[in-house]
């Protein structure tokens, strides 16, 4: 039985459905609040009798809504997904293509740099004394204070465009990779390490045999949330540096013309294309654990 049959026949489908019209009940209720006294300011000022009904439903059809309706939402991005060439301005996919290259940058220069703190601190005791207090405390710090100062540094030193906003990515997705690694790499017990000795392994051959397929589940599962973050530290990125391109640049737009349901649909494609990246890992997990010989997931015991 495949888990697309078992999310069915084990009536999984139902609550998520349950929820999913929760949500969009509690949603168009909220456009409706939330636009109400706009709708019935700009009726009053057509010289219309504003009724309830009428009223009710301008608020779902506003050009610049407080709260933009869900129909609202997917009609933009309908427009701007399929309705514009790629390569145009307003073509969400041109940005989304921007916003990702950064993340996937950012993201591959920060795992490579957690795991490689993460084996020095697990086995240099003077390494985690002296550099696990500083990468909990960089954490501390706003990332919306330190991407403008990484953003003028860089672009003093020359180096513009992409690579700013992958460093403060990585800035930001290293750390869930050190923990994790640190977690996972130290999660043989004592007496199987102690056996690998007896056998003569060297730390290479315990790294490699014992400690880091230990690690895996937690490498993976620390990698789904660092690939996430990676993607909040490129928009954040490309918030101060006046970009003309990328999903960052797209809120930045519409927050300065108040066009918010373009806001809101710049929003959700950053949510698919986080969604995404997150279900890319969990299938490079699951292959992995195929090609180890795991069990599936969901399979007969």
């Amino acid at each position: 039985m495949t888990r697309e049959a078992t999310f069915f026949s084990r009536g999984r489908a139902l609550p998520v459905a349950g929820v999913v019209l929760a949500l969009l009940a509690g949603w168009y209720l909220a456009a409706l609040l939330g636009n109400w006294n706009g709708a019935a300011d700009a009726l009053a000022r057509a010289g219309a009798a504003p009724d309830v009904r009428g009223i009710a439903a301008a608020t779902m059809a506003q050009e610049r809504p407080v709260v933009p309706a869900p129909h609202q939402v997917v009609s933009e991005l309908w427009r701007s997904i399929v309705g514009m060439p790629l390569g145009s301005k307003r073509s969400l996919l041109t940005h989304a293509w921007v916003t990702l290259s950064a993340t996937l940058a950012g993201f591959a220069i920060g795992s490579l740099l957690g795991i490689a703190l993460a084996i020095a601190i697990v086995h240099l005791r003077s390494v985690e004394a002296s550099l696990m207090p500083w990468i909990v405390a960089s954490q501390t710090v706003p990332i919306l204070a330190v991407a403008p100062i990484i953003i003028v540094a860089l672009g003093a030193a020359g180096l513009t465009g992409l690579l700013p906003k992958a460093v403060i990515a990585a800035y930001l997705c290293f750390f869930p990779v050190t923990v994790g690694m640190v977690k996972g790499l130290n999660a043989p017990d004592r007496i199987q390490r102690d056996l690998m000795r007896t056998y003569s392994a060297s730390r290479g051959q315990i790294l490699a045999r014992l400690r880091w397929p230990a690690a895996l589940p937690y490498l993976f599962a620390s990698l789904k949330i660092a690939v996430a973050a990676s993607l909040v530290g490129t928009i954040v990125a490309e918030l101060p540096t006046g970009a003309q391109a990328g999903l960052g640049a797209r809120l930045l737009a519409g927050s300065y013309y108040g066009q918010t349901i373009q806001i809101w649909a710049a929003l959700f494609a950053a949510a698919a294309l986080s969604a995404l990246l997150v279900q890319g890992i969990g299938l490079a997990e699951a292959a992995t654990a195929r090609a180890l010989g795991a069990r599936p997931a969901g399979s007969a015991r």
